[in-house]
C-alpha cells in the first residue's frame, strides 16, 4: 500500500507515474494548475524530466520521496511535473530560460514561473545539501518563496525581462530571403569546403566522433561527410565517417550482447556510455550505418543494422505495431548494472574454450574495464583478431553469435530497466525511416512489412478526425497535439515508404499532410515553421526550432519535403520554399555544420542537384529492387510499371517490355538506360 498519492497517478506517462506517489502535491501540466497558483498568489515550480533520466531519479530520492522537502514545496508552490518527451514544446521554452540564465541546462530542468507561466528562475538537479558548487534544493526553494512575497515587483521585471529575450533569441539564424532564389549562385562548392573544414576543425581523428567528452553520435554529421566524399572523393571526409561508426560500433556505447546503442559515451574513446537507450538514436544511427553499408558493403555494417533491429523488434515493437520509447539507464537504482559483467560470470555461462574466446574478444578481465565490472568492447576488429587465432571471419563470428545468444538469454534473467512505453508518433517515423534504409540497404523484406505495419498503425491511431494528429499514444488513447517534428518526420517516412515499396498512396498522404502543415505552422514572414500549432494556446510563446541536436529539427526537414514533394508534384512554391528556407540557413549551417548537420546535407545536394530517377516497365520490380542498394546522397524516386500522367516525372514515358530507367532534371530527361550499371554511370558524368 503506497501512503502517498498525488495527481499524477491518472496520467499514462511512466515518468509521470514515477513520482505519482510522492509526498509532493505534483499537478501536470494544465489548467487546474495554472488557475489554483493565480487564486493561491503562488507561483509554479515546474520539474522537468524523463522516464529514463539517471540524475531525475537521484533528484526524486533525494528530494521529491522526502516528506520535509515535500512540505517545503507543498505549502509555498504549485508544483507541476513534465514529461518532456510528451511536451517537447514546453520543455524547449524553458530549457531556453534556464540555459539563459545558467548557461547551461539539462535534465532534471527545475524553473520557478508566474502563476501566467512566465519564468524567473531556475537550474537543472539540486542536492539536498549545498555540494558540487550547487546550493541545496532546500535553500533555493526558502529563498525563491522569499523573493516571490518580498520582492515581487523584480520577480515581474524578471521574468518579463528573460520572456522577452526568448522572443528575440527565437529568430536567431533565421534570414529572410526575397526574391525568387538564385539556387546555382546561393549553393556552391566553396560552402560546401568551408563546412567540410569546420567539421574536421572539430573531429576526434584518434577515437572517432566530435568534440570532447561527453561524445554524442551526431549522426547527421557522419551522414554529411558519407555525403561529402560522394561528391568531392575527398578520402579525409570517408575515414572520419567510417572512424566515427566503427569505434561506436565496436565501443561500449553500443549493446554487444542485445544490439543497440546507448544515448552518448561519457568518456573519449566511447567506452562508458549514459546506459539509456533511446528509440530516435537507434533510428537514426540505422539510418546512417544502412547509407554507410550502402557505399562500402562491409559485413560488419550489415551486422550491426541487423543486430540493432533484432534489438529494436525485441524490445521496442508493441503487439499494435508501434515503438516504445526509451530504455531506462538504471536498473535496481545502479546505472548500468543490467548490462555490465563478471569475468567469471560469463565463464561460467560460456564455458572455458568459448569463454576464453569471447572474454578476450569482448575486453573481459578479472580486474574490470569499468568500477570493477566489465563493459563488453571490441579492440581488435573481427578479421584481425580471427586471424590471431587461426579462425576464419565465418567461424569466428559464428562462436560470437553462439555467446551472445548464452549471455543474453542469462542477462534475461537480471532485474531489467524500465521501459517507457508510450508511442510518440515523431519518434516512430524516424524509426520507419530508418527501417525503409535498412531495407535498401539489406534486402530484407521483414524490414520493409514492419515498415508497412508501422505507418499503418501511426495513420490510424494518431490522426484525428480534423486532418490534425496526436503527439503520443499509450493504451488506446491518443494524447496531445502532434508538434512540428512529429509532421516533418511522418512526411519524410512516407516519402521513404513510397520509394521502398512505388506505392503512390504514401505520397497522396505525404502530400496532404503537408498541406495541413503549410496552414497551421507557418510563419508568414519568414517561411519557416512554428513548433507547434496555431491552435494551441498554452504557451508563451509559439518556438520556431531550427537546431539539428539528437533530432533533426522540424523545419530542416521540412525542407526536405518540401523540395522532394514539389517536384513529384509540380509544386514550384514548394521547391521555392525549401531553397529560401535552406539559403535562409546557409550562413550559419555553414559556420556550425556540426549543430545544422540536415541543413548542411540539404545544402550540399542542392550545390550537386538532386537527380530525379524515374524506373518504368511492365516488370520494374527486379530493377527497382536492384536500384534501392545503391547509394545516393540525396535522390527522388519514382516507379511504375506504365507511364502515370498524375506525376510529372512518370509521365509522357513510353510502354515498354523491357524496364527503362530515366535520369531526369526538373522533369527534362536524358535518354533512357536499361540497366542500373548504365544509370549509375550516367549519374557519374552529370
Amino acid at each position: 500500500m503506497n501512503k502517498h498519492n498525488n495527481r499524477l497517478i491518472k496520467e499514462t506517462s511512466p515518468y509521470l507515474l514515477q513520482h505519482a506517489h510522492n509526498p509532493v502535491d505534483w499537478y501536470p501540466w494544465g489548467d487546474e494548475a495554472l488557475k489554483k497558483a493565480k487564486e493561491e498568489d503562488k507561483p509554479l515550480l515546474v520539474s522537468i524530466g524523463y522516464a529514463a533520466c539517471h540524475w531525475c531519479h537521484v533528484m526524486e530520492r533525494e528530494s521529491f520521496e522526502d516528506e520535509a522537502t515535500a512540505m517545503i514545496m507543498n505549502e509555498n508552490f504549485i508544483n507541476i511535473k513534465i514529461d518532456r518527451e510528451e511536451r517537447p514544446d514546453l520543455d524547449h521554452i524553458y530549457m531556453d530560460a534556464v540555459q539563459a540564465m545558467t548557461g547551461s541546462g539539462g535534465w532534471p530542468l527545475n524553473i520557478f514561473l508566474t502563476s501566467d507561466g512566465r519564468p524567473f528562475y531556475g537550474g537543472t538537479y539540486f542536492p539536498p545539501q549545498a555540494a558540487f558548487n550547487r546550493p541545496s534544493w532546500k535553500d533555493v526553494l526558502y529563498g525563491v518563496s522569499k523573493a516571490f512575497k518580498e520582492k515581487r515587483n523584480e520577480i515581474n521585471e524578471q521574468a518579463e525581462n528573460l520572456t522577452d529575450h526568448l522572443r528575440k533569441s527565437n529568430e536567431f539564424g533565421l534570414n529572410l530571403i526575397n526574391g525568387t532564389v538564385e539556387t546555382e549562385a546561393l549553393f556552391n562548392k566553396a560552402n560546401q569546403d568551408t563546412s567540410f573544414q569546420n567539421i574536421m576543425q572539430m573531429a576526434d581523428k584518434e577515437e572517432g566522433g566530435f568534440g570532447k567528452a561527453p561524445k554524442f553520435p551526431q549522426s547527421f554529421t557522419i551522414q554529411y561527410l558519407l555525403h561529402y566524399f560522394h561528391h568531392s572523393k575527398n578520402e579525409e571526409a570517408l575515414k572520419q565517417a567510417l572512424l566515427s561508426l566503427d569505434k561506436m560500433i565496436y565501443g561500449g556505447i553500443y549493446d554487444q550482447v542485445g544490439g543497440g546503442f546507448a544515448r552518448y559515451s561519457t568518456d573519449r574513446e566511447w567506452l562508458v556510455p549514459h546506459f539509456e537507450k533511446m528509440l530516435y538514436d537507434n533510428a537514426l544511427l540505422i539510418s546512417v550505418i544502412s547509407e554507410a553499408g550502402q557505399m562500402t558493403r562491409k559485413d560488419h555494417y550489415l551486422q550491426t543494422v541487423t543486430h540493432t533491429l533484432e534489438f529494436v523488434t525485441r524490445e521496442f515493437l508493441s503487439p499494435e505495431g508501434g515503438f516504445y520509447s526509451a530504455l531506462d539507464a538504471d536498473s535496481e537504482g545502479v546505472e548500468g548494472k543490467y548490462y555490465v559483467w563478471e569475468r567469471q560470470e560469463v565463464m561460467e555461462i560460456l564455458g572455458n574454450d568459448l569463454g576464453s574466446l569471447i572474454t578476450e574478444f569482448f575486453d573481459i578481465t578479472e580486474r574490470g574495464n569499468w568500477e570493477e565490472k566489465n563493459i563488453l568492447r571490441i579492440k581488435i576488429p573481427q578479421n584481425e583478431f580471427a586471424a590471431t587465432k587461426g579462425l576464419s571471419i565465418g567461424e569466428l563470428n559464428s562462436q560470437i553469435e553462439k555467446a551472445r545468444k548464452l549471455l543474453l538469454e542469462a542477462r534475461s534473467k537480471r532485474i531489467s530497466p524500465l521501459l517507457d512505453d508510450k508511442i510518440l508518433l515523431g519518434w516512430n517515423a524516424l524509426m520507419n525511416t530508418a527501417l525503409s534504409k535498412a531495407y535498401s540497404f539489406t534486402g530484407k523484406k521483414e524490414y520493409r512489412e514492419l515498415a508497412i505495419r508501422n505507418i499503418n498503425f501511426l495513420l490510424k491511431n494518431f490522426q484525428n478526425q480534423e486532418g490534425s494528429f496526436s503527439h503520443t499514444w499509450k493504451q488506446g488513447t491518443a494524447k496531445f497535439p502532434a508538434f512540428l517534428d512529429d509532421y516533418a518526420f511522418l512526411i519524410q517516412s512516407l516519402i521513404h515508404l513510397q520509394e521502398i515499396t512505388a506505392d503512390t498512396y504514401y505520397l497522396y498522404r505525404a502530400k496532404e499532410i503537408t498541406e495541413f502543415v503549410i496552414s497551421h505552422f507557418s510563419e508568414t514572414e519568414t517561411g519557416f515553421f512554428f513548433f507547434t500549432n496555431a491552435n494551441q494556446s498554452d504557451v508563451i510563446l509559439r518556438k520556431k526550432e531550427i537546431y539539428d541536436g539528437a533530432v533533426p529539427s522540424g523545419n530542416s526537414i521540412m525542407a526536405l519535403n518540401l523540395y522532394y514533394l514539389g517536384i513529384v508534384f509540380d509544386k514550384e512554391e514548394w521547391i521555392e520554399r525549401s531553397a529560401k528556407l535552406c539559403g535562409g540557413m546557409l550562413k550559419v549551417s555553414t559556420k556550425y555544420p556540426t549543430s545544422f548537420g540536415v541543413w548542411s546535407i540539404l545544402s550540399q545536394s542542392l550545390t550537386h542537384g538532386i537527380p530525379e530517377i524515374a524506373i518504368v516497365g511492365k516488370s520494374f520490380e527486379p530493377v527497382h529492387e536492384d536500384f534501392l542498394r545503391i547509394f545516393i546522397p540525396l535522390k527522388i524516386l519514382q516507379s511504375a510499371p506504365q507511364s502515370t500522367p498524375e506525376f510529372p516525372l512518370l509521365s509522357d514515358k513510353p510502354d515498354s517490355a523491357l524496364t527503362k530507367l530515366y535520369l531526369c532534371k526538373r522533369y527534362a530527361c536524358q535518354n533512357p538506360v536499361s540497366s542500373v550499371e548504365k544509370l549509375v554511370q550516367l549519374l557519374e558524368t552529370v
